[in-house]
């Protein structure tokens, strides 16, 4: 039996390439040894076949293992101040990248009909930063990225001013884009961020989706 294993970031730095065939590895548990890297860092996540996997799981001929190391919490920020779109471009830079992909999302003037004065966000702070630590984590192994920053306000945000920025740089442009387009829509579901809407006439909390 036969499994290919990824690395990314300082793994494949360390080991000195990019993917790695191995034979005889009978669960996920037993890639990492097998690899002769030393220790295993603290918060490594696997994924097979671009899904996370337990150390357990079984693996089978043609198995795809992806070794994650943790991604630097400083890209994956919630911010009270206005956001530096540039920054998380610089963020999103690597050597490896074949291009990098953007998303930065702005406060419009009109929303459901009605004429919006500004946006006021409010977040579960403490839960979202790991989230999208995460999120990145699995763009990262599901469309094989170099890197990945994700930035978005909370509190008063004013019509015209970025609420979120988005960067992932890949080392071809089709995986980057997809990536960006699937961090956006999975960031809106899945990460704990609520918006009110400020018109005149009256002000609505919009829940996650929105």
């Amino acid at each position: 039996m036969r499994v290919t294993v990824r690395l990314f970031a300082g793994l494949r730095e360390r080991a000195g390439v990019s993917r790695v065939e191995l034979e005889d590895v009978a669960r996920v548990a037993d890639v990492w040894p097998r690899l002769g890297l030393g220790d295993e860092p603290p918060g490594l996540m696997l994924a097979v076949n671009r899904e996370y996997a337990e150390r357990g799981r079984e693996l089978r001929d043609g198995d795809e293992v992806a070794l994650i190391p943790p991604v630097s919490g400083g890209a994956f920020r919630i911010l009270a101040e206005p956001l530096d779109v540039a920054a998380v471009l610089r963020e999103a830079e690597h050597e490896d990248a074949g291009g990098v992909a953007s998303f930065v999302g702005t406060v419009r003037r009109r929303s459901r009909g009605r004429d919006v004065l500004h946006l006021e966000y409010e977040a579960f702070e403490e839960m979202a930063e790991p989230m999208l630590e995460r999120l990145a984590a699995d763009l990262t192994a599901r469309h094989g990225l170099c890197a990945v920053a994700i930035h978005h306000r909370v509190g008063r945000v004013e019509v015209g001013e970025p609420s979120v920025a988005i960067a992932v740089s890949a080392p071809h442009r089709a995986s980057a884009l997809e990536a960006c387009r699937e961090a956006i829509d999975r960031l809106k579901e899945t990460i704990p961020l609520w918006k009110k809407e400020v018109y005149d006439g009256g002000e609505e909390w919009i829940g996650r989706g929105s």
